[in-house]
């Protein structure tokens, strides 16, 4: 059998190598262009949504928090009619669109109002109502102050959905800055030892070696906050879709509102729906006609009591005449992703040790991020000064690279 002559095999090799060599080049364009348009966005979010893990704490420590008076342990709660009628008569030019409760706030109701339940709630008005006597404790403004600019800066750019969804298109690229940079990060590390900082080396280097490593370290938590926050853009768009749904699903079985007689009260509506999930609490009742529910029927949202159940709202459909349990659509996929991603993205569900947690590796976040500009801004800037040759001499090229 003939043998392989050296230049024969040095051809070989190096055919070999070319294509990956040149698929390389590839993911370097991709996660150099991803990060270059997403990375002062990412700053913003990171920045703003820093101060938004404590929402909470933060309302406390400012005493724009609202509490319930102490009373006796178990006083009794008086039904969400009056609690409704209270609100009513706060803001008799308004109607009521939800009434929320928190789970750490048992003793409370929130009611949210506006001119009209189909409205943009431009106009919303929210009232703290103690549960126990029916008094309005006080009204929450979430339209002002610094909670609210980073609030809307985080969320929107004050854009509205177009913010919204432009804001996803930056987390969709920053899914792949992430996953083009972690593609680089095994030839990169070839001859290092993970996660190796080299000091002795130039600046330059130990910046290199500072992005790389903590990028990869926190690679896992960026791509989950990142890919909820996208998810949590399109929150408007999955409402509607899931509404639609629910409403198509009533037409074809015919399940309208019962015609004629008195709207029964809402609490028989909202003890129907605990009847029909036992074991359940009240989440959110959506009154007829808002984003939550359908035109014709009130939606009470149910969820459990472990910490992931706690998160996964359960969508029960009530007619509001005769009380009658309507029988829905199991949640769609859609709607699970987007109940699921709220509380993660924001580190909601563990308490504060999780918030404490969330907000370091923001922090770290902020340094991969800034490290990536100083990286660019240093080849771009040696590039433009690099000499260039030209026939036996060389000159000094001026302008961008």
């Amino acid at each position: 059998m003939k043998s392989a002559t050296p230049d024969t095999a040095t051809a070989s090799c190096t055919s070999a190598v070319r294509p990956r060599a040149t698929s390389l080049q590839r993911w370097v364009w991709v996660h150099k262009w991803s990060s270059l348009v997403c990375t002062l966005f990412m700053l913003l979010l990171c920045l703003t949504g820093l101060p938004l893990v404590f929402y909470h704490e933060i309302d406390h420590a400012l005493g724009k928090h609202i509490e319930a008076p102490e009373m006796a342990v178990g006083t009794a709660h008086l039904p969400v009619d009056r609690i409704v009628e209270s609100a009513r008569l706060h803001h008799p030019d308004l109607v009521p669109l939800y009434l929320f409760k928190e789970e750490d706030e048992p003793d409370m109701w929130v009611v949210k109002m506006d001119t009209r339940p189909d409205t943009d709630e431009t106009q919303a008005k929210f009232s703290v109502v103690d549960a126990r006597t029916g008094d309005v404790l006080g009204e929450p403004r979430f339209d002002e102050g610094f909670m609210h600019l980073m609030y809307r800066l985080h969320v929107d750019l004050f854009a509205g959905l177009a913010g919204r969804l432009f804001l996803g298109f930056m987390g969709l690229l920053l899914v792949v800055a992430l996953v083009s940079g972690v593609v680089l990060y095994a030839p990169f590390m070839r001859k290092l030892d993970f996660g190796e900082v080299r000091r002795s080396r130039s600046t330059k280097l130990w910046w290199l070696d500072m992005h790389n490593m903590l990028g990869i370290v926190t690679v896992t938590w960026a791509l989950v906050v990142g890919g909820t926050g996208v998810i949590n853009t399109w929150a408007d768009l999955i409402l509607k879709a899931w509404q639609a749904e629910q409403v198509a699903a009533l037409k074809t079985a015919g399940a309208g509102a019962a015609q004629g007689g008195s709207a029964a009260p809402l609490q028989s509506l909202v003890d129907a729906a605990l009847a029909a999930e036992p074991g359940m609490a009240v989440a959110t009742v959506a009154f007829p006609g808002t984003l939550l529910s359908t035109p014709s029927h009130y939606a009470v949202f149910l969820h459990g009591d472990t910490p992931l159940t706690a998160k996964l709202l359960k969508a029960t459909l009530v007619d509001p005449v005769s009380a009658a349990v309507i029988e829905t659509k199991p949640r769609p996929w859609y709607a699970t992703a987007l109940l699921l991603s709220q509380p993660l993205h924001f580190g909601d569900y563990g308490g504060l040790p999780l918030k404490i947690l969330w907000a370091l590796l923001d922090l770290v976040t902020l340094v991969v991020l800034w490290s990536g500009l100083v990286l660019w801004w240093r080849k771009h800037r040696h590039a433009a000064a690099a000499p260039v040759s030209v026939g036996h001499g060389t000159t000094t090229a001026r302008g961008g690279a």
